[in-house]
C-alpha cells in the first residue's frame, strides 16, 4: 500500500512538525484545525523551522518553498475527503480524540488507515471509537519530528497485519525508523523513560545533589546528549506529568506515579522551558 496524500489532523507543534516531515518526503498534506487562527499560529511555526533549515544549511530555499506549496492548512472536515492515511496530532485528551476520529473516519473512508500520534493514551481505546478498528494504529512520533528518527508504530488488539506492514512502510517512505511495539502504557521508549525521569526527580527532591550537577553527571558519565532535569524542561513537567499519571492509573505501578515535587512545580505553572521556570529554566544553579 503506498500513499500520496496525507492528512494530519491537529496544526500544534507536533501536528506542524509532521505535516512538515511528510511535505518534505514529497507527499500531499492536508492539515486540519478547528479555527483560522490555529492555522495561522500552525503555518507560522512551520515556517519558522523551515527558515532555520535553510539559515543552517540544511535544506535549500528551493526546497523550503516546495515543501511550504505541497502542505494545504483547513478549517473543512471535508477536505480529508479521499485521503489514504491520516495522522491525528490533537490534543492528549481521551475524550477530545474519540469525538474526533469518527467524524474524520467517516470522511476518508473504510479504505483508509487512521493513526494517533499518542503518546500516553491507550491505542486500542482509540480504535474503538472509528467504525474500523482493525485499520486504526498508533504512530508515535518524537518531538521534534522533523529532527528525531524513531517514530514508534503501536499495535492496538484490533490493528491487523496489513493495516501494521502499511503503516512500518509509510514511516519509512517520510524517512523514519520504525519500531513495532505493543499497546502498553508508554509504549516502549517512554515505558523506560517514565521510571528513570520519575527517579531522577526524586533523587533532586532528596538534595542527592544540585540540578546542574545531575545532569552534568548524566551527560558526562553515561554519555547521555541531554541531562534528564533539562530534558524534562525541554520536553514540559506538565507533558511528563500527564503521561506518568496517565501510565500509572492503568497500572497501578507505583514506578509511574508522578514524584510530589513534579505534581507541585506543575500546579505552580512550572512546566520549564515554555513557562521560562523548570528544574533548569529560569533557575540560578549552584
Amino acid at each position: 500500500m503506498t500513499f500520496t496524500q496525507v492528512a494530519v489532523v491537529g496544526f500544534g507543534a507536533m501536528g506542524a512538525g509532521i505535516a512538515q516531515v511528510c511535505a518534505q518526503a514529497g507527499l500531499e498534506v492536508t492539515v486540519l484545525d478547528t479555527d483560522d487562527n490555529r492555522l495561522a499560529d500552525g503555518e507560522r511555526r512551520l515556517r519558522e523551522f523551515l527558515d532555520g533549515g535553510v539559515s543552517r544549511g540544511k535544506l535549500t530555499g528551493e526546497e523550503r518553498d516546495a515543501a511550504l506549496a505541497r502542505i494545504r492548512p483547513t478549517t473543512e472536515l471535508a477536505r480529508l475527503a479521499g485521503t489514504g492515511i491520516v495522522v491525528e496530532a490533537i490534543v492528549e485528551d481521551a475524550a477530545v480524540k474519540t469525538q474526533t476520529l469518527p467524524a474524520v473516519a467517516e470522511v476518508v473512508g473504510p479504505d483508509a488507515v487512521i493513526t494517533t500520534n499518542t503518546s500516553a493514551l491507550s491505542v486500542t481505546d482509540l480504535a474503538a471509537a472509528v467504525p474500523h478498528p482493525h485499520r486504526f494504529a498508533g504512530l508515535h512520533f518524537f518531538n521534534p519530528a522533523p529532527v528525531m528518527r524513531l517514530v514508534e508504530v503501536v499495535r492496538a488488539l484490533q490493528t491487523d497485519d496489513a493495516t501494521v506492514a502499511a503503516v512500518l512502510a509509510f514511516a519509512e517512505a517520510i524517512g523514519k525508523v520504525a519500531v513495532e511495539v505493543k499497546d502498553r502504557p508508554g509504549f516502549l521508549v517512554n515505558r523506560l523513560l517514565m521510571p528513570y525521569l520519575n527517579d531522577v526527580v526524586q533523587a533532586y527532591d532528596d538534595g542527592l545533589a544540585s540540578a546542574r550537577d545531575i545532569d552534568v553527571a548524566v551527560e558526562l558519565g553515561l554519555g547521555h546528549p541531554r541531562g534528564p532535569l533539562g530534558l524534562l524542561d525541554l520536553v514540559g513537567l506538565d507533558v511528563h506529568e500527564h503521561a506518568t499519571a496517565a501510565a500509572y492509573a492503568d497500572t497501578r505501578d507505583p514506578q509511574f506515579a508522578p514524584p510530589p515535587l513534579l505534581s507541585r512545580m506543575v500546579a505552580a505553572g512550572y512546566h520549564g522551558r515554555k513557562t521560562g521556570r523548570g528544574f533548569r529554566a529560569g533557575v540560578e544553579e549552584g
